[in-house]
């Protein structure tokens, strides 16, 4: 049993790893409405796409069913389609496979197995960085780390759902989990590229994670290390292009790109087979009140920046004159009052190499979600955020600054806001403490 112990041991790490997946698995299912545990979920999109897939076809086998009320189904051509990225499905195949019927699977449920997997493969990133010298914190606050994020980030409301928006950032963030351990070094290109393109695959905008790996490739394909600063910066990039291996960096990128452009490959053939156009996925067929928009704007537009800008930073919960004292918009409250810890990242110790790349990653999946026709409604946070939110973790590691009183009280209050979150979200009995227009227009609170 000492072999299991050892410090700095690989059986160690794992044996960690899994109690991270098994603390986040128990209360993850302790904190679940009983529903999502028993029952399908209304919105169970990935399980009828996977009986599609199982019965040898793309659209739904028929409508869609009368449970899900028709809520964001693409209609083309007389045929209904799951117009969401298809990779979650996967993880959904067994599970209709055995149940046999897309109403005897409990989609909620098989989520909910899957969500400790992410916070357990964090704890496994912010270990090899403190193994490799690039973070000085301890396996204990790693371990806290990766819980903090299960637990003080909107990734535990989002745990809870099951409903297809929110199952693709459980699968989502579990694929960005592993390919930071991949691209960490460069040192699996190929595993690095095949978890960036089934990300892709998940949630889009996480395709742009793939600038972590290629900048950690050129990174390690300089011989003997960054070159001493010896002047300005034009003369540093003279000195690194001397020092540069291009053909192991090219080498590198293009392992990793072969599963990445397998991914598009795919895309495509989809997108075609489906709709009849290479670069359409279909949102745009959606039979939603807000079509209209989508039309006008497109699904992307720096038209819908100021509302997504000002609902990421500035959405607080309502005040009331009257019971209940307070309400929260679905639009979700501001990203910063759910984490606050996250103000930790504006003052860095050690800004480096590592604290660019991954603000670089974390910064370029965000402008794509802040573009978007949608904030995310309805969520009780900023759901957004957990495309980069195993960026931000990872730079707090690294920044350096010490974690005091302020920020372990700041990390207390992200549990327990986050935990009213997880307890109260979609709940009908804790519907009165959320505000709800269906026209999605009211951002901020009324004069």
């Amino acid at each position: 049993m000492k072999g299991w112990f050892a410090p700095d041991s690989r059986k160690r790490r794992i044996l960690l790893g899994l109690a991270v997946y098994l603390v986040c698995t128990g209360v993850f299912f302790a904190s679940a409405a009983r529903d999502r545990i028993t029952t399908h979920t209304p919105y169970n999109h990935y399980a009828l796409l996977a009986d599609s897939w199982l019965h040898g076809q793309l659209n739904v086998r028929g409508a869609p069913p009368p449970y899900a009320a028709g809520n964001d189904f693409a209609e083309f051509q007389g045929k209904w389609y799951v117009s969401f990225p298809p990779f979650p499905a996967v993880w959904l195949l067994p599970w209709v496979k055995i149940g046999g019927f897309v109403e005897n699977v409990r989609d909620g449920q098989a989520f909910l197995w899957l969500a400790g997997v992410g916070p357990a493969v964090l704890f496994l990133v912010l270990e090899k960085l403190r193994r490799t010298g690039k973070s000085e914190r301890s396996e204990g606050t790693n371990w806290l780390l990766a819980l903090l994020f299960a637990f003080g980030t909107v990734y535990w409301f989002t745990a809870e759902q099951g409903t297809v928006w929110f199952a693709a950032h459980v699968v989502g963030v579990a694929l960005s989990a592993i390919y930071l351990l991949c691209a960490l070094d460069a040192e699996w290109p190929m595993l690095a590229g095949l978890m960036i393109g089934c990300a892709w695959l998940t949630r889009p905008p996480m395709l742009l994670l793939g600038i972590v790996f290629a900048l950690e490739a050129f990174r390690v394909s300089l011989r003997g290390g960054f070159p001493e600063r010896r002047g300005g910066s034009l003369r540093l990039a003279y000195d690194c292009w001397l020092a540069l291996d291009v053909k192991k960096l090219l080498a590198r990128w293009g392992l990793f790109l072969i599963p990445v452009i397998a991914a598009a490959g795919l895309t495509l053939w989809l997108n075609h087979a489906m709709f009849h156009k290479w670069f359409s996925f279909g949102h745009e067929y959606l039979t939603v009140a807000w079509r209209a928009r989508i039309e006008r704007w497109g699904l992307f537009s720096y038209h819908y920046l100021p509302r997504n800008l000002g609902i990421m930073l500035a959405s607080l919960p309502f005040k009331n004159q009257s019971p209940p004292l307070f309400q929260i918009n679905v639009h979700g409250l501001a990203l910063w009052f759910t984490s606050p810890f996250y103000l930790w990242l504006l003052w860095p110790k050690k800004w480096n190499w590592q604290y660019f790349v991954y603000t670089a990653g974390a910064l370029l999946v965000l402008i794509p979600d802040l573009l978007y026709q949608n904030s995310g409604w309805m969520q009780f946070g900023f759901r957004f955020s957990n495309d980069f939110a195993v960026c931000l973790i990872v730079l707090l590691a690294i920044g350096g600054r010490r974690f005091g009183k302020a920020f372990f009280t700041a990390a207390i209050i992200a549990v327990a806001v986050n935990a009213f979150g997880a307890f109260t979200f979609e709940r009908a009995q804790f519907s009165k403490y959320y505000f709800v227009d269906g026209s999605q227009r009211t951002i901020f609170q009324g004069d």
